[in-house]
């Protein structure tokens, strides 16, 4: 051995040969050869490991692996003994980073301060891209949003420097699309904090959208906990062509699969089509997954994630991925699917989907006459491509395609048309390149880089409230009132290029691939597909650096919440559950129909008090259908026989000491990750939330939250329950996994038993106990004092 670094230290050429043949590879080769997750980051990619975990796994279940399967065991915190049961387990992850929105990051970060741990276990960053208000345009709307936000953001920033999480400013873009250009890399497991995280299965990762505690649970080096998701297979045959796009996949698997046909499963894409697709188009698929209600979904690493990650200054992952491509990052032959669904994207019609759900699919063919025989206004008022589902350079170069034959014809929009570049190296780029002044001679207004109509952080201004309208855009989601707070607005998914077209003509009934348009000059004229370049040829240009990297060591800063802040609000901990089954609870309110995330909690002007528990809490349910009346946010006081809204019936509640339960219909808490629409029920004394089914995350996020999402054992219970009812749930002190609950149902004198199933394993029962995941942590960390 000896002999060996004599050697090694005379011939430094001959070192590496010298070491292969005394050590094979040696520690110090190998940690030479390690490769960074990012140029942000000094943690290296995880393949090596993943790779031996997927073995292990391999060796102990005997079968061929999906792709989302590898990434997903690859990532097991103990693939030797762990149980993986699709459907049924849950599996303990170490997930290799956490994203946070800046909306979701406030109570994020709150609630990591309130865990006392003095720093971040994994890479975290935090993205500035949800409080900027689309008004005029983008420099000026940056500029107000950075003086009304001013406290917020250096909230996040300060406590990103003192934990040791990444700060992306206001500006810099959305989440999703600065976590694909920097962040990404196949193979990845990543959470975020918001429901469109599964953007990053275009480039290969398994990025998963969570609530805050759950990102709090992974910065503070918890293993993470998700239930064994099935797979569902998606296999792409031909190719796209023509009017055609990416976006025309997920509008279709969406009709198929619908909002919930998705929960508790990966959607993997395979098949030749695959090919035939950008990694942003692959992106875009990803994204909107989360409409399907998916955990996820992904693609195999390709030949067009590759020239991504070349574009985008990162060719030494693409060389780490190509070795890993068929061991890790693609499916094994016969890997068995939990359900197929086969699209031929040579026959794909360009789809539109909506109004007020995105999974009523609709080719453009037939949206014409759909929209005649419902009556939905045929007029379109507004057009907005971008967003985090449709804003690459790839989507708006072929927008500008249309454009440009448009203007070379003598027209412009009839329709207002709005533009949100994804991010600052996007914005740079189309402005670099002449497409965002082409956009603008079309009459198009460039937004800021971030969320802005897309959440509803739109000052729309060309309609009264109720005004019956139709607006198109690029999205990915169009609840009732989710752009514009007007629940009057039909709002249309679609892809960005069917947007530009349907903007330019200003009705619904044009279709792009056959009708013609009358130019200037009175002659009818066809519009050529649209055609873009995939990467601009000159390069990515990065524009105006917007990062902000932690300090080494952030231990000696301060993080300051003023007591009088109307904006933030430190966090009290939940009461601890007393031994006792819940007897005699109130129903605040019985929901009717669908019930998302945005009727619980709205986002639009409530973003602002998304770090204050306690003001963001006045928007409870205030969107929610009661079935008591039809009416949204007016509930009767059962104590005093009022009529109020939901918020002030609950504070009433509580403040006279009383518990109460919300009933609910299918899928209930489908859409946004946001947390607080579990927070404002437990802050405001609710205690279980009854329903015939729930979508995902929120599930989880309430069980973090200490409440009890509980489902009818026969859904055909939800009738059973008035407005006036009494219920107290029973059996909790025996509460173990798989064992159902009871329910007794008082009406006046008359008293039913019904059964309520829940998914609570050992440890989300101990958070039930604790009063939340946050209390079982403290109480953990002090039991090891």
């Amino acid at each position: 051995m000896a002999n060996c670094l004599r050697a090694v230290s005379r011939q430094s050429s001959w070192a590496p040969e010298i070491q292969r043949r005394c050590f094979h590879v040696s520690p110090l080769a190998s940690a030479a050869q390690k490769v960074a997750m990012s140029k942000f980051d000094n943690d290296p990619l995880p393949h090596e490991k993943l790779q031996k975990n997927v073995d292990i796994v391999k060796k102990r279940l005997n079968r061929p692996l999906t792709l989302s399967e590898k990434v997903l065991y690859g990532h097991l915190d103990e693939p030797q003994s762990q149980e993986i049961e699709r459907g049924t387990s849950y599996l303990r992850l170490r997930p290799d980073r956490v994203a946070m929105q800046d909306a979701t990051a406030q109570m994020a970060m709150l609630q990591f301060i309130s865990s006392g741990l003095p720093k971040v276990a994994v890479p975290s960053t935090i993205h500035c891209d949800h409080l900027i208000e689309a008004q005029v345009g983008g420099e000026k709307d940056l500029a107000r949003a950075k003086d009304i936000n001013a406290e917020v953001y250096n909230f996040l920033q300060s406590a990103g420097a003192k934990y040791g999480v990444g700060f992306w400013k206001p500006g810099s873009g959305i989440i999703h699309q600065i976590i694909l250009e920097n962040y990404g890399f196949p193979g990845l497991l990543m959470i975020g904090t918001d429901s469109h995280t599964p953007n990053g299965g275009g480039l290969g990762g398994l990025c998963i959208g969570v609530g805050g505690a759950d990102a709090v649970d992974v910065m503070a080096n918890i293993p993470w906990e998700l239930k064994c998701p099935k797979v569902i297979g998606v296999k792409l045959t031909g190719e796209l062509k023509g009017w055609t796009s990416p976006k025309d996949i997920i509008l279709k698997v969406a009709g198929i699969l619908t909002v919930k046909g998705g929960t508790g499963a990966i959607v993997e894409y395979f098949g030749p089509g695959v090919d035939s697709i950008s990694c942003t188009g692959m992106a875009t698929i990803c994204n909107m997954g989360a409409e399907i209600g998916a955990t996820t979904s992904v693609f195999p690493y390709n030949h067009r994630m590759r020239s991504y990650l070349k574009a985008t200054n990162r060719e030494n992952i693409a060389e780490v991925a190509d070795k890993f491509q068929k061991s890790l990052l693609s499916a094994d032959d016969g890997a068995k699917y939990d359900q197929i669904v086969e699209i031929d994207l040579t026959t794909l019609e360009p789809h539109i989907n909506g109004p007020f759900t995105p999974d009523l699919a609709h080719p453009i063919s037939q949206i014409g006459k759909v929209a005649k025989e419902k009556g939905w206004p045929l007029e379109v008022k507004v057009g907005l491509i971008g967003s985090c589902t449709n804003s690459s350079y790839e989507d708006m170069g072929r927008c500008a395609s249309i454009v440009k034959q448009a203007m070379s014809h003598g027209l412009k929009s009839k329709a207002a048309f709005d533009v949100t570049p994804g991010s600052e190296q996007i914005r740079a780029t189309i402005e670099r390149d002449g497409i965002a002044k082409i956009l603008r001679d079309f009459g198009g207004v460039v937004l800021a880089n971030a969320c802005g109509p897309c959440i509803g952080q739109w000052d729309r201004q060309d309609i009264k409230k109720g005004e019956k309208n139709t607006i198109v855009t690029s999205y990915n989601r169009n609840f009732t009132g989710r752009n514009d707070a007007n629940p009057a607005t039909h709002a249309f998914v679609t892809s960005p290029e069917l947007v530009t077209a349907l903007s330019l003509a200003g009705t619904l009934d044009f279709d792009p691939t056959k009708d013609k348009l009358k130019g200037a000059d009175g002659k009818e004229f066809l519009l050529d597909s649209p055609y873009g370049d995939e990467l601009p040829q000159r390069g990515f240009d990065p524009g105006e650096d917007t990062f902000q990297a932690p300090p080494p060591d952030g231990s000696s800063l301060k993080v300051n919440v003023d007591p009088k802040s109307q904006r933030l609000q430190l966090l009290e901990p939940f009461n601890v559950w007393d031994g006792k089954d819940l007897i005699d609870l109130s129903v605040l309110i019985k929901v009717k129909g669908k019930c998302t995330t945005d009727h619980i909690s709205a986002a639009g002007p409530w973003l602002k008090y998304r770090g204050h528990l306690d003001n963001i809490s006045n928007n409870m349910f205030i969107g929610a259908v009661n079935s008591e009346n039809n009416e949204v946010n007016k509930i009767k006081n059962q104590l005093t026989g009022e009529w109020g809204g939901v918020p002030e019936v609950a504070r009433h509640y509580k403040s006279k000491g009383v518990q109460w339960v919300t009933v609910g219909d299918e899928n209930y808490g489908e859409g946004s990750s946001r947390e607080h629409a579990a927070l404002e029920p437990r802050h405001l004394g609710g205690r279980a939330i009854i329903v015939k089914s729930f979508a995902r995350i929120h599930e989880t996020n309430l069980k973090k939250q200490g409440m009890l999402p509980l489902t009818f054992a026969d859904p055909a219970d939800y009738d059973k329950i008035l407005p006036t009812s009494k219920i107290s749930l029973l059996g909790l002190k025996d509460f173990a996994p798989g064992k159902p609950l009871k329910a007794e149902i008082k009406n006046g004198s008359k008293v039913e038993t019904i059964t309520l199933n829940h998914s609570f394993n050992e440890q989300q029962i101990g958070w039930f106990k604790a009063g939340s995941a946050l209390n079982r942590m403290k109480q953990i960390a002090a039991s090891k004092k």
